[in-house]
């Protein structure tokens, strides 16, 4: 079931989530454990991510560009998540990687600074790249553009 990947695409948490619906916490973490919910408890939650029940029920999160999450993207950010790599499938697990490498790397090129400016500069470059990838994962997050089979990390 998607439920996770749906409530974290809205950043809702589990008792926002629970609250929203009328539901009680723990049967929003049996959900997303692998418990099979009831079809009002399927129904409350449907009514509150504003999806169909059956899609509540699929096992892998796809996204549909006609949804209105992807519709309201502006314009650039669009391209940004369509071109993700050169990739029309933009991938979370993707964006984390390049993150994590450039946020390495960058730490490492500002240490060899002390000894070489143009390695400081490059480290600062490498770091401004990684916020800029945390900044990317935010909003595929907050908009539920990826592609990933584990959604959102």
């Amino acid at each position: 079931m998607i439920l996770k990947q749906l409530r974290l695409s809205r950043l809702l948490s589990q008792e926002q989530l629970a609250q929203m619906s009328g539901l009680n916490v723990r049967t929003i973490q049996r959900i997303e454990s692998g418990h099979k919910p009831s079809t009002e408890t399927l129904k409350c939650l449907a009514a509150v991510l504003e999806v169909d029940v059956l899609t509540l029920t699929e096992e892998h999160f796809t996204m549909d560009k006609k949804s209105t999450h992807w519709q309201q993207l502006p314009t650039g950010l669009k391209w940004l998540f369509a071109l993700n790599f050169f990739s029309f499938r933009p991938s979370r697990s993707a964006a984390c990687r390049v993150e994590i490498i450039s946020h390495g790397f960058g730490f490492v090129f500002c240490l060899l600074g002390v000894w070489s400016e143009p390695a400081l500069a490059g480290g600062l470059l490498l770091l401004a790249n990684a916020y800029l990838f945390r900044l990317h994962l935010w909003l595929g997050d907050k908009y539920g553009v990826w592609y990933d089979a584990d959604g959102l990390g």
